[in-house]
């Protein structure tokens, strides 16, 4: 049974290891996340301590999937935005384990992903993915539309430049 929660609470050594080898089975396995082959552990831990400052500070929500205390999956939703953009908000590094894929966990994040931004009164979604990604399938059955790619906006976890789309959706917030 799949269960999906928000993170509020501190890292723990091993909520740090598991959502940094979740990280890692990622980027090892071609996703575009901002990170380059090799990812080690400590540059990942590294990275997921700065997430947690964010969510302790209120500009991020962090959300998990788990089956049966195992976290496959995570989602985040920048809420910090600049005064003129209050009402957006951001999908960021969704990402689901290499072993749990096609079980529709990708479309539960998202959707609690927008549901924890309506809280926050966002009414305009956001997201960016390497064009061609298997993720693009997923944004366009939930309802996000594509921009044009962008030509060399980002590099492959291999090191190689590759396009990127950035898709946008309008919700309902619950504060409008």
């Amino acid at each position: 049974m799949i269960q999906i929660r928000a993170l509020t609470e501190a890292l723990s050594p091993r909520l740090a290891e598991d959502l940094s080898a979740l990280l890692i089975d990622a980027v090892e396995g071609g996703a575009s996340l901002g990170f380059l082959k090799p990812l080690d552990l400590e540059r990942a831990q590294v990275y997921w301590e700065s997430v947690a400052r964010a969510v302790k500070a209120g500009d991020k929500a962090l959300l998990v999937a788990e089956i049966e205390g195992a976290i496959v999956g995570t989602v985040q939703v920048v809420l910090d935005m600049p005064q003129n953009q209050p009402h957006r908000g951001e999908i960021s590094k969704m990402i689901v384990h290499t072993k749990v894929r096609q079980l529709g966990l990708g479309m539960r994040l998202l959707e609690a992903a927008e549901e924890r931004a309506r809280f926050a009164g966002k009414s305009l979604m956001v997201l960016d993915t390497q064009t061609g990604s298997a993720a693009e399938h997923l944004y366009k059955k939930a309802g996000y539309s594509p921009l044009p790619p962008l030509p060399d906006y980002a590099l492959t976890p291999d090191g190689e430049l590759a396009p990127t789309t950035i898709f946008w959706k309008r919700i309902q917030s619950r504060h409008l």
